[in-house]
């Protein structure tokens, strides 16, 4: 598999209710050379099974051994991304299908 040319970066801690969507409109995008890292700050509730039912290989999962602030936790995504562009995405917003191709 190629390297992306961009990474997305979705933190999520307890992110179970709107993940879905956030989830979908990554898969919906017109542009097709992204990576996904996920990054599970310690959520508590069904945000890894959500995820989960996504199966493609440019997803990739960390879950934190402990619980940071957010902007911790963003610095520990960065960290994992391999892009050479980087987009954010909470997990409680969702983006329209051509977002990445403009």
């Amino acid at each position: 598999m190629s390297i992306p040319l961009v990474s997305i970066l979705m933190n999520c801690y307890n992110g179970e209710k709107y993940l879905e969507v956030a989830l979908k409109s990554v898969f919906d995008q017109t542009y097709k050379n992204w990576e996904l890292v996920f990054w599970d700050n310690l959520s508590s509730d069904k945000s890894e099974e959500i995820l989960k039912k996504f199966k493609d290989p440019r997803v990739k999962y960390f879950k934190s051994d402990i619980h940071t602030s957010q902007y911790e936790a963003r610095n520990k995504g960065i960290e994992k991304c391999e892009g050479d562009f980087l987009a954010f995405l909470d997990v409680d917003d969702f983006w329209l299908p051509e977002k990445l191709e403009q």
